[in-house]
């Protein structure tokens, strides 16, 4: 299947949801950017600048890690979301929250190691490694692992390294703790309600 095929498979599945209605489509660091802007206070052109600080950190600094985000991507998607980042391992898509990106106390190395960090997902969903509990704590370890040697190679990465450092003392259940979505999600919309109040 050719990259344009499997965006297009991206792209349809992501407007399946009801919280990606619509989507603007463009191109950093030649990776597909996908952008769901659902708050009118911030600007897509600030997020998108960004995170091309980001891929151009990741680009710089980890040149093979960069290397490999075309094959382990299709897309990067900018959304709103409860969490930093995410992965989708069914439409290979990496997900990068909106007010995370645009948050004035985050550098963009944060971001890019919120990058790295899925593509490690991307990496070991894509050998089809699964199990349980303990295989998903040992994922998330490895994919902090991964936030620590980006911030180490990285200008301005002490808290990048200081963040994944004290995630990976945690035990199993915390390092890789289940998520109430539902509820996230309803904090979600509040924190928005009252943003554009």
């Amino acid at each position: 299947m050719t990259r344009s095929a499997e965006l297009e498979i991206a792209v349809q599945g992501l407007l399946r949801d009801p919280d990606t209605p619509a989507l603007e489509r463009h191109l950093r660091h030649n990776l597909p950017v996908l952008v769901y802007n659902s708050r009118p206070d911030i600007s897509t052109d600030a997020a998108l600048a960004r995170l091309d600080e980001a891929l151009g950190l990741i680009e710089r600094y980890t040149p093979e890690r960069f290397a490999r985000l075309g094959e382990d991507f299709v897309a990067i998607l900018v959304r709103r979301y409860p969490c930093r980042a995410a992965y989708y391992p069914e439409l290979r898509v990496c997900l990068i929250e909106l007010t995370f990106l645009v948050h004035p106390e985050i550098t963009a190395a944060q971001v890019g190691a919120s990058i790295v960090h899925e593509a490690v997902h991307a990496r070991y969903g894509g050998a089809g490694i699964r199990g349980g509990p303990q295989a998903a704590a040992d994922e998330e370890r490895m994919c902090r692992q991964a936030e620590i040697e980006f911030g180490l190679a990285v200008p301005g990465g002490e808290p990048v390294v200081e963040r994944a450092r004290a995630a990976l003392g945690l035990a199993d259940e915390e390092v890789a703790p289940a998520i109430d979505w539902r509820l996230a999600a309803e904090r979600v919309a509040e924190a928005d309600r009252r943003a554009t109040e």
